[in-house]
Formats: structure tokens, C-alpha cells, sequence
């Protein structure tokens, strides 16, 4: 079966990519980065891109582009922008003009018929205003005829070494049923895939200093590394930003696995001087090689979190961001590279957009017998 896709809100192409390896077909995608679709566009040279505002983009326009009619459509992918909902925006709730752009896919899930959704957000979706949105999404497809179920999935769990969190919509409106991935790691019997496993083999490199291409020095020691290495020959956007010299002061006292706890009062910025102890517990952290990456922002700027490399005296590279968030090192950011962070920051990791994309794959194989029966029956 041809496991047709598209994604809107695509971004660089995280969802796209885990899609992808897991035998999905991602024919076209949208956003309105401009940044982010030149990556996406380099990176998923195959897929048709729509640029610009959802609001601007039709069910006819995709179908026009994919060359399917309504309803042939396999899967339509998406995460809905996400500001509104994040615990990092203390202004967030439903009346943030953002907190409604789920009702655009909802609309072209509407005008495309397809056979399933699926949807990712962050887990603030369901604090606000007791999880409106969350029941809002799921009434609003259960009147276009989709059953669809939400579930907070741990991307760890999944093999990226990092604790992140996202809610994950999975639907479809063929009867099937809806199943979410069994995780795959549990810290315990299976270890999660640590800071060491993740990015130490890369070149060592200096506060900003780097290229945008250059050679491996060393070979894979760990098979996530063997993994993220897989169709690479060079290492990519591994360049790492300039400090300050009061943060190379700081950085100079935090410990692997360390944090703002380390540093001197004096050191500290005004406004963390009188902190407490049990405050800002991962600001200015400096990475332990056995520990799994912090959350990775946006901006992966240390006075928000753990962004310091746990050997070297500098803030992580575009590219070590990006093994945290299991992107391949074939994978090319493109734009400034204040955009590149930008663009690893707000991605789905791919290792778990992978996960969701096979446990889907995986129903339909199971019930291939099921859909038969049901077609013989229309006819």
C-alpha cells in the first residue's frame, strides 16, 4: 500500500522525517517560515511545498498539487503551531489568536478525507482551560466521522535522548482501531540513550567556532551514533555559538550535570542572586554525560536550561541540538543559524514521529483482512 502523507505546519520536518522512515510517503507540506521551508524543501526534495499561511491554502490547492482526489489521501500529519499552549508563555490560553490554527487542519481534514490524522502538540494543550482544545479537536473530527484518541507520549521512551513531552492525536474513519506505539526504552531493562551516546562522537570544537560542513574525526562508538550517521558523510551545521565573557566566568565553575548552584553569588545575574535554592533548577546546566539532554527550546540559550556541553566550555551546536532531537546528520539546517536553533527547537523528533507513523502502519497490515471484507461488502 502506498502510505500517501501530508504535513501541515511542517516546519523544518521533523514529523515529515520520522514519517518517512517509517514507510510513509509525505507528498506535500506546508508552512509559512520562510526559514524553515527552505530547510524542509532541501531536505524533502520529493514533497511539494506550500508556502505561506494555512488561512491561504485550500483542500483543492493540496489535491491540485498531490494529484489525489478527496478521500484517497492516506494520512494527514500536523502540529498546529504551539506558543499558546506552552508552560513557557505565562500569557497562553484560547485567547491567543494562535490557540485556534487546529481549527485550519481540522478544516482541510474536512476537505481531504483522509483515512487517518495525526496530530502533535505540546502537553500544555491540556491545562488550558481544562484541555478545551484537546475536546474541541477530538468532537470536531468525530463529526467528520473519525474516531481519535490523544495520549501524552515520552520521548525518551522512543530512543531520543532527551525528556520531552508532546501530545500525540491518532485517528482514522475506517472502523480500525487506534493504537499508540509501546515504548521502547524504560530507563531500567532497556537504558535510555544518554548525552555520551548521543553526541560525543562529534568534532570537538570551540566557543564560536565551527563550520558548516566538515569531516568526522572519530568513529561511532554507540549505535545511536552508528543510526544518526546513516547516509552521512560530513558533519553538519556543528558550530557553536560565542558567550559572553561573564558566561564563560560562570561556565568555568559548573560541574557535568551542574547548574546556576555552582556559580559564585557575585557571578550570578542580579536577579538570581537572591534565588532560591529550589529555584531555576536547570539554568546554566552544564550536561552529564550520563543524563539525557534537557528539554530543547527554541533557543538554546543557558540562561533558560542545561544547554552547556558536558566537557567543553561552550553552549551546544545546531548539530548536537539536532542529535538530541534525533534528526539524522544528513538532515541540512538552513537560515541564520539563530533560525537553525529555532527550527530544531520546535520540531517533532523524528525517532518518535517514526514510532507513531509504524504502530499505524502496523494496524493496517493487521487488519488488512478486515478493510477487504469491507470493501467486498460496498460492492
Amino acid at each position: 500500500m502506498n502510505y500517501t502523507c501530508v504535513d501541515l505546519f511542517a516546519g523544518a520536518g521533523g514529523l515529515s522525517e520520522g514519517l518517512r522512515q517509517a514507510g510513509f510517503n509525505v507528498l506535500a507540506a506546508n508552512d509559512f517560515d520562510n526559514h524553515a521551508a527552505i530547510t524542509y524543501k532541501h531536505n524533502h526534495p520529493e514533497s511539494v511545498f506550500l508556502d505561506g499561511p494555512i488561512q491561504e491554502i485550500s483542500a483543492s490547492d493540496i489535491l491540485n498539487k498531490i494529484g489525489l482526489k478527496r478521500g484517497e489521501l492516506f494520512c494527514l500529519a500536523g502540529g498546529p503551531p504551539c506558543q499558546a499552549f506552552s508552560v513557557y508563555n505565562h500569557q497562553r490560553g484560547m485567547h491567543d489568536e494562535r490557540s485556534g490554527l487546529f481549527r485550519e487542519y481540522i478544516r482541510i481534514v474536512e476537505g481531504l478525507n483522509p483515512q487517518w490524522i495525526i496530530m502533535e502538540n505540546v502537553t500544555g494543550m491540556t491545562s488550558v482551560e481544562g484541555g478545551l482544545a484537546i475536546k474541541e479537536i477530538i468532537r470536531s473530527l468525530g463529526e467528520l466521522g473519525y474516531h481519535v484518541e490523544s495520549k501524552t507520549l515520552k520521548a525518551e521512551e522512543f530512543g531520543v535522548p532527551q525528556e520531552r513531552r508532546r501530545i500525540i492525536f491518532i485517528g482514522n474513519r475506517l472502523g480500525l482501531p487506534v493504537r499508540f506505539p509501546e515504548p521502547r526504552h524504560d530507563g531500567n531493562n532497556k537504558p535510555f540513550v544518554n548525552v555520551e551516546q548521543a553526541i560525543m562522537d562529534l568534532p570537538a570544537i570551540g566557543v564560536n567556532h565551527g563550520v558548516e560542513e566538515m569531516e568526522y574525526t572519530t568513529e561511532p562508538n554507540f549505535d545511536y551514533q552508528k543510526y544518526m550517521r546513516v547516509g552521512s558523510d560530513k558533519v553538519l551545521n556543528h558550530i557553536s555559538p560565542n558567550l559572553t565573557e561573564i558566561n564563560l566566568r560562570r561556565l568555568a565553575h559548573i560541574q557535568q550535570g551542574g547548574s546556576w548552584r555552582d556559580i559564585p553569588v557575585e557571578l550570578l545575574p542580579a536577579g538570581m542572586q537572591k534565588a532560591k535554592r529550589s529555584d531555576h533548577t536547570k539554568r546554566y546546566g552544564r550536561l552529564h554525560l550520563k543524563g539525557m539532554s534537557s528539554t530543547i527550546l527554541t533557543k538554546c540559550d543557558p540562561h533558560w536550561g542545561a544547554y552547556f556541553h558536558p566537557t567543553q566550555d561552550r553552549v551546544i551546536s545546531v548539530r548536537e541540538a539536532a542529535r538530541f532531537q534525533s534528526f539524522p546528520d544528513r538532515f541540512r539546517f538552513l537560515g541564520p543559524k539563530v533560525e537553525q536553533y529555532k527550527q530544531v527547537g520546535n520540531a517533532v523528533p523524528p525517532l518518535l514521529a517514526k514510532a507513531v507513523g509504524e504502530e499505524v502502519i502496523q494496524v493496517m497490515i493487521e487488519c488488512a483482512d478486515t478493510l477487504e471484507a469491507k470493501v467486498v461488502e460496498v460492492h
